[in-house]
């Protein structure tokens, strides 16, 4: 569905992206993983366009979208959905308006009809009851689940997990595992996420990628990955301080 091809991209002279290349399937879960400041959070705004490389190509259903004008991609955002890093939530809205933010912005959708779509999304995640609740009365979970509930709420084809699961304990971090299961296998839509939760990564991936020094060094299947000799690989996956991965 997405082909990320030789991907460039610096940010004065440092290089954040060196020569990415990586295919994500339709219907599976990607996922991206690296350490902190490996350009993962970089590499997914290209693929939605929010940045421009340097050079390389990112192809769409074929079509490259580094090459798209404005109202193009603005075409093109309507196809993903996404979950920030701590939800991303508006504080000042209730969750029955967080949800259905993105169909109010997008469509003209009548107001009887949004309450459905809320009510329905919000069963999707696991809550109900909660359309008037503000994001200040919810754990991290809940508010994780609320985000979900948002980045689905316009049917997306392709949705981007930016760090799920920061911020959370281990059970809360395997409760969010099985919500993107649930809801990934329920709505057979792509998912691509970022994280460095290895427990995370081996419970929902289809697909895993690593990303080294701005290049795709290793992806498979966790299979693979887990039995995987690249020594880089192997150190991430053990959490090693020792080995070819520097720690400053």
């Amino acid at each position: 569905m997405i082909k990320i091809i030789d991907l460039k991209k610096s940010f004065n002279s440092k290089k954040v992206l060196d020569g990415a290349n990586l295919e994500i399937e339709k219907g599976k879960i990607t996922v991206i993983i690296g350490r902190s400041g490996e350009g993962k959070s970089v590499l997914i705004k290209h693929i939605i366009g929010l940045l421009k490389p340097d050079s390389g190509e990112i192809l769409l259903d074929g079509q490259d979208i580094t090459k798209m004008t404005e109202r193009e991609l603005n075409e093109v955002h309507r196809r993903f959905g996404m979950l920030f890093q701590g939800a991303a939530l508006f504080d000042s809205m209730t969750v029955g308006e967080n949800v259905a933010f993105p169909l109010r912005e997008h469509t003209e959708m009548p107001e009887i009809d949004l309450k459905n779509v809320i009510k329905e999304k919000l069963r999707l995640v696991g809550l109900k009851n909660v359309e008037d609740m503000m994001p200040a009365d919810l754990s991290g979970g809940m508010k994780k689940r609320v985000g979900l509930a948002r980045a689905i709420a316009m049917d997306p084809e392709i949705v981007l997990f930016d760090e799920p699961t920061t911020g959370l304990d281990p059970v809360m971090s395997d409760n969010v595992a099985t919500l993107i299961l649930d809801t990934q296998r329920n709505l057979k839509t792509t998912y691509i996420v970022i994280t460095h939760d290895i427990p995370l990564t081996y419970k929902i991936a289809d697909k895993i990628a690593m990303l080294h020094e701005g290049r795709i060094v290793e992806q498979g299947d966790v299979g693979y990955m887990k039995g995987c000799p690249n020594p880089i690989l192997r150190q991430f996956l053990e959490g090693r301080a020792e080995g070819p991965i520097k720690v400053i």
